[in-house]
């Protein structure tokens, strides 16, 4: 059975998403890095190697949350997507057609019973985002 291992993301809305960045970083002390979030590392217990999980406000217009209405979108962490996808299929939940395959994973998506956005992530066993010691 897939599983989730853990959270990959927190996503939200913002009014002002520059200038909210800015108070975290200022206010809580978070990295905010120029793609517009900030990352928070751990060391992996599924297999070796660096893990994130990625904080991003993102602009109140933003369509990336679609077919949800929800002003946030959580990301899990999958161990392997392409048999969570298949299971939650087979057990009657809403997945979308949509995927992406990018250079640090795989993601899919699926609406929760209560219509909010999940997105669904399997690293890549080489992602080029996570720091180089």
């Amino acid at each position: 059975m897939a599983k989730v291992t853990g959270i990959g993301g927190v996503f939200f809305k913002s009014q002002d998403p520059a200038a909210l960045r800015e108070w975290y970083r200022s206010h809580m002390g978070l990295d905010v890095q120029s793609w517009g979030g900030a990352q928070f590392l751990f060391t992996r217990r599924d297999r070796p190697g660096v893990g994130y999980t990625v904080w991003t406000p993102f602009e109140a217009t933003t369509k990336y949350f679609e077919p949800s209405d929800k002003p946030f979108m959580v990301n899990f962490r999958v161990d392997d997507l392409d048999a969570m996808l298949a299971q939650l299929r087979q057990e009657g939940a809403q997945v979308l057609d949509r995927r992406e395959d990018a250079e640090n994973g795989k993601f899919g998506y699926v609406m929760d019973p209560e219509g909010n956005l999940l997105e669904l992530w399997e690293q890549a066993r080489d992602d080029p985002y996570v720091p180089k010691e």
